[in-house]
């Protein structure tokens, strides 16, 4: 396994998920309208799991040896806060860190069996968290009621 390199890797998916809590965390601030409750907690859910993944990321790191960095991800935003802009931005963020979280388990795949699950667990999670975005994004069918 090259260690360098996981260590890598592992500080870009901590950068990646720390810019996702401070997405999160804005997108909550944003939102307004009668869905804000609902929408707001969800939001502030996926800030408080970024964090948790961060931690983790950063845990790993240091077990490894390495230095946890302190960058953070690039933190653009098309400064348009329709709830539709705001969820298609979180699922381009999730696809970024989906993208990590694969090139991990292509480093540590039959090498090490902690980083190889702690990769597996994340890439279902972000998984589960695009397809719910992606419902959320998906306008209902009204005439589709049998």
């Amino acid at each position: 396994m090259n260690k360098d390199a996981v260590i890598k890797t592992l500080n870009h998916i901590l950068e990646l998920e720390l810019a996702g809590v401070v997405h999160y965390t804005h997108y909550a601030l944003m939102v307004y309208g009668y869905n804000r409750i609902p929408i707001v907690d969800w939001l502030q859910k996926q800030a408080e799991e970024g964090l948790v993944h961060a931690r983790l990321a950063g845990e790993l790191v240091t077990w490894l040896g390495g230095h946890p960095s302190l960058g953070i991800g690039a933190l653009l935003e098309k400064h348009t806060h329709d709830i539709g802009d705001i969820l298609r931005e979180s699922l381009a963020h999730e696809g970024k860190a989906l993208k990590a979280y694969y090139e991990l388990l292509d480093l540590v795949k039959d090498k090490d069996i902690r980083l190889e699950e702690y990769a597996r667990d994340l890439i279902s999670a972000e998984t589960t968290h695009q397809d719910a975005v992606s419902k959320m994004l998906h306008k209902p069918c009204h005439s589709c009621v049998p």
